[in-house]
């Protein structure tokens, strides 16, 4: 019987030392291996591996998508944010009313004013498009799931006020809720009619409530 110290203090007891010169007993890198389990891995235990890693980046890409694809929506409904508060800038700073128009087929917004051609003498809508603003395409699968306008007046085109929000010039505005999503993740703006500025939130219009407020009243308080 043999015995043998390594360099880390383990002792190894052998009945004949000649086994230390068996090629079972050294490891890929030469170094002294009493047991052969340690020397590698297994086919199996490679396939398992990879199987595994395959597994987690899997999982890992499809959580990226959805986020990505949430990142989307939410930038959507940020940028019409900001063309509505502009619209209500537009309208005080010119003292006319500025339209925003909702195409609900082809996910589209824009902004027009009514400007009076001086040569025909007829009064023609105007595209805002500037260093501010220009008309937007909302993002390959992102669109108006839901829009609901209010107008305080009862004789406006039903046609017309279903697709479009007008901010007067003395700050107020049409109401309106606008649910923008891809069938997964919804924002809701809202726009209230009294301030004419609009809210954002995250989730489906179902608990806003489109209302129209009746300005005469609020001066008697």
């Amino acid at each position: 019987m043999k015995i043998l110290q390594t360099k880390k203090n383990r002792i190894y007891f052998f009945p004949d030392a000649g086994l230390m010169r068996d090629k079972s007993f050294l490891s890929s890198r030469g170094a002294f291996c009493p047991f052969n389990t340690c020397c590698g891995f297994t086919v199996v235990e490679m396939l398992l591996v990879i199987a595994l890693i395959a597994l987690i980046a899997g999982l890992g890409g499809g959580l990226y998508k959805g986020t990505y694809e949430g990142l989307l929506v939410k930038r959507s409904a940020r940028g019409f944010y900001l063309a509505a508060e502009y619209a209500r800038m537009l309208a005080i700073e010119q003292q006319k009313p500025c339209k925003m128009t909702l195409d609900n087929e082809e996910n589209k917004y824009a902004l027009v004013m009514d400007e009076f051609n001086e040569e025909g003498g007829d009064v023609e809508q105007l595209l805002i498009r500037n260093f501010y603003f220009s008309p937007v395409e909302l993002a390959k699968g992102i669109k108006f799931e839901k829009i609901q306008i209010t107008s305080n007046n009862p004789v406006d085109d039903y046609e017309e006020q279903e697709q479009t929000i007008v901010f007067l010039p003395n700050g107020t505005a049409q109401a309106a809720v606008v649910q923008i999503g891809d069938g997964k993740t919804h924002y809701t703006a809202s726009i209230n009619p009294a301030t004419g500025k609009t809210k954002i939130e995250f989730g489906t219009a179902d608990n806003v409530e489109v209302r129209i407020i009746d300005l005469d009243k609020m001066e008697q308080y």
